[in-house]
C-alpha cells in the first residue's frame, strides 16, 4: 500500500513543479532584480520593509506558488500582489514617488522590459 502511496505522491508532484516557462524565465528574474536593486519600500499589511526584505517574501511566495504560476504577469499576481492572509494589497513606496499598488509597478517594470527586449540594440 505504502509502494502505491508513493508513486501517487511522485506522479502528481508535476503541476507542483510547473512554472513560467523558459523563455519568461528571464522576466521573472529580472523582475525581482528590479525590486532588489529598487531603493523603494513595500508596504505589506501595514508595515514597510527595504527591497532585500521584499524580495525574499516575494521569492516564498513564488517557491510556494510555483505549480500555480505559469505566466509572468502570475508570477506579480500571486507573488506580489497581496497578502494572502490578509487580502490586503502591497504597495511600494518611492522616495519622490506617489505610493502605488506593487502589482501596476512590476506590470510596468515588464511592459518597459519587454519593450527593450523587442528593440535591437543599436550600435
Amino acid at each position: 500500500m505504502k509502494k502505491y502511496a508513493v508513486i501517487l505522491l511522485l506522479s502528481s508532484t508535476s503541476h507542483i513543479y510547473a512554472d513560467v516557462p523558459s523563455e519568461q524565465q528571464h522576466e521573472v528574474q529580472h523582475l525581482m532584480n528590479f525590486v532588489k536593486s529598487s531603493a523603494c519600500q513595500i508596504v505589506r499589511n501595514g508595515s514597510a520593509h527595504n527591497a532585500a526584505d521584499a524580495l525574499e517574501h516575494i521569492q516564498k511566495k513564488y517557491d510556494y506558488f510555483k505549480g500555480d504560476i505559469s505566466t509572468s504577469e502570475e508570477f506579480i499576481d500571486y507573488s506580489a500582489t497581496k497578502s494572502t492572509m490578509t487580502g490586503w494589497y502591497y504597495f511600494v513606496e518611492c522616495k519622490g514617488k506617489e505610493r502605488v499598488k506593487t502589482k501596476d509597478w512590476l506590470l510596468q517594470e515588464l511592459q518597459r522590459y519587454r519593450i527593450k527586449q523587442e528593440t535591437p540594440a543599436t550600435s
